[in-house]
């Protein structure tokens, strides 16, 4: 892809053209990143919370040893 001529930077930049591929394609870059984001979240959460409950049921089970990891 090329991205216009640079030996004189005088002149339009409309004349030059997009100088990034994929011009338009914002939109999509953006939708793909949020939803990474809210599904790195959920997953995220999701693993937090199962430690936790892992945590706590060794806590409830009174085994002092598997609760410190001896």
């Amino acid at each position: 892809m090329s991205t216009g001529n640079f030996e004189n930077w005088a002149g339009n930049i409309a004349d030059i053209g997009p100088i990034y591929p994929f011009v338009g394609a914002e939109w999509l870059f953006v939708l793909i990143g949020v939803v990474y984001w809210i599904v790195w979240h959920v997953r995220q959460m999701s693993s937090e919370n199962q430690a936790l409950a892992d945590q706590e049921q060794r806590l409830r089970s009174g085994d002092l040893s598997k609760t410190l990891g001896d």
